[in-house]
């Protein structure tokens, strides 16, 4: 059997996300994207129960898969999702005096994430998830799905 296509093209498909990232975000390098993509993810993995941090983890292309799931321990889990106030402050906080995430950078993710994965896959992983969590990755127009994007 060959190698998945999206193991031969992960590393180019993750090149073009963090590009993506990083012109939404408005930033000027890809240091500083990754980091605000890392405290996304790990502002939403901290709320999920394992099972669910697993349904999510396969809806993802494998190097944002791999950063998701990258050090996770079980007891970081954080009871709920709180307002996206204190969401944002979070993400701002993970390598706070190298993290420029802009206001709205959750949203921002989440629109340009949903660009880069396989659409209905993801889609349906939500689906699976609490409404909060799903709230979690509507996109900035407050919708879910609302943009056509291409599958990874």
């Amino acid at each position: 059997m060959p190698m998945p296509q999206e193991y031969q093209l992960a590393a180019q498909r993750f090149d073009a996300f963090v590009v993506d990232a990083r012109d939404a975000l408005g930033l000027a390098t890809r240091n500083q994207t990754y980091t605000v993509v890392e405290a996304v993810l790990l502002a939403f993995r901290r709320r999920l129960q394992p099972d669910e941090v697993l349904v999510f983890a396969d809806a993802l292309p494998p190097v944002l898969r791999a950063v998701f799931v990258a050090g996770w321990d079980a007891s970081e889990r954080r009871p709920g999702f709180p307002d996206r106030d204190v969401l944002e402050a979070e993400v701002r906080s993970l390598r706070a005096g190298h993290n420029f995430a802009p206001d709205g950078a959750i949203a921002l993710i989440a629109t340009v994430l949903r660009h880069h994965v396989d659409r209905d896959r993801f889609d349906k992983a939500v689906a699976k998830l609490s409404p909060d969590a799903q709230a979690f990755w509507e996109d900035g127009h407050g919708a879910q799905g609302s943009r056509a994007g291409g599958a990874q």
